[in-house]
C-alpha cells in the first residue's frame, strides 16, 4: 500500500546504521509515502544516517539528537517540526543502551549509575521526547507514537539484566503516555520484536544462542526480521491502528505465546 501514509510526516529517532530496525521502520515509512526527520547520536554515526537519508525518497533534515540532553530533544524537536512543514504525525522511539559490563553476569551486581544509565537512555527518553512532541503533534490533529520493546520486560532474560528492567518501565511509560495524549488523537504503544540480528544485537552476551533457541521454540519456527517488524509500525503509523493505544504488540514469530 504505497500511498498509506501519503501527506503524513513523522520524526524517527536512533537510525544508526543499515541493519538497524529503526533504519528498516524509515525505509518503510518513506515508502509508504510519510515524509521523515532522521536524527544520529553523535559525530560517529552522522556519516552513515546521512548516506541512509540520502537513499529515502523524501529526507527533510538529519538532526543531531543524544536522548540524555534536555536542550537538544527540544531542539531536535522543534527543527523537525519546521523542517516537516509544522509539526509531525509519527514520533519512532528506537534507542536504548547499557553498559557493556551491566549485560551478562547477575543482574543483581548492576552498579547505581549503570541502572541510572539504562534507564535514562532506553525509558526516561521516550517521556522526555513524547512530551516535546506533544504540541507539534496535536497540532497535526494527533497522530502515533512507538517505541521497541522486549520480553525480557516481562520476563527475567538471563543476560539481558538491566536492559530487562528498562524496557518493563519503557512499557509502562507507554501506558501511562496513552492517556496523558491522547485526549489529542495522539496514540502511543511499544512493539514488542523477537531476536533480530543487528549490530547492537552483538553487545548482548550470548546473542546468537538466545536467537537459535528462540527460532526453534516460536510456532512458526523461525527468526523474524527487521522488515516484519517495520511492517507493524507501519500498520501503527497508519489509519489502520485509529483505535489501538497502550498497547505492547508482539512481532515474534508467536515466541511469547509458548510456555516451555
Amino acid at each position: 500500500m504505497p500511498q498509506l501514509l501519503e501527506g503524513k510526516t513523522g520524526l524517527v529517532v536512533g537510525v544508526a546504521n543499515k541493519r538497524s530496525i529503526a533504519w528498516a521502520i524509515a525505509r518503510k515509512l518513506d515508502e509508504a509515502g510519510a515524509r521523515l526527520v532522521l536524527t544520529y547520536q553523535n559525530e560517529r554515526t552522522e556519516s552513515e544516517v546521512r548516506k541512509l537519508a540520502a537513499t529515502l525518497r523524501d529526507c527533510a533534515a538529519v538532526l543531531p539528537l543524544d536522548v540524555q540532553d534536555d536542550a537538544q530533544i527540544t531542539a531536535a524537536t522543534g527543527q523537525a517540526a519546521e523542517a516537516l512543514g509544522g509539526g509531525f504525525d509519527v514520533l519512532v522511539h528506537a534507542v536504548a543502551y547499557a553498559r557493556p559490563e551491566d549485560l551478562g553476569g547477575r543482574f543483581i551486581d548492576t552498579a547505581r549509575d549503570g541502572f541510572h544509565l539504562a534507564l535514562d537512555v532506553s525509558a526516561y527518553s521516550l517521556a522526555a521526547l513524547a512530551r516535546e512532541a506533544e504540541p507539534h503533534m496535536r497540532a497535526r490533529g494527533g497522530g502515533s507514537v512507538m517505541a521497541l520493546s522486549y520480553i525480557a520486560a516481562d520476563r527475567a532474560v538471563p543476560g539481558y539484566n538491566v536492559m530487562g528492567v528498562a524496557k518493563s518501565a519503557l512499557e509502562s511509560i507507554v501506558r501511562y503516555l496513552s492517556w496523558d495524549l491522547g485526549d489529542g488523537g495522539i496514540r502511543v504503544n511499544a512493539i514488542s520484536a523477537g531476536p533480530v540480528r543487528t549490530l547492537a544485537a552483538r553487545g548482548i552476551p550470548g546473542f546468537g544462542t538466545m536467537a537459535d533457541r528462540a527460532a526453534e521454540r516460536t510456532p512458526l519456527r523461525r527468526e523474524i526480521t527487521q522488515d516484519e517488524v517495520a511492517d507493524t509500525a507501519l500498520f501503527l503509523a497508519s489509519p489502520l491502528s485509529a483505535s489501538i493505544t497502550g498497547e505492547t504488540i508482539f512481532v515474534d514469530a508467536g515466541f511469547h505465546a509458548i510456555g516451555l
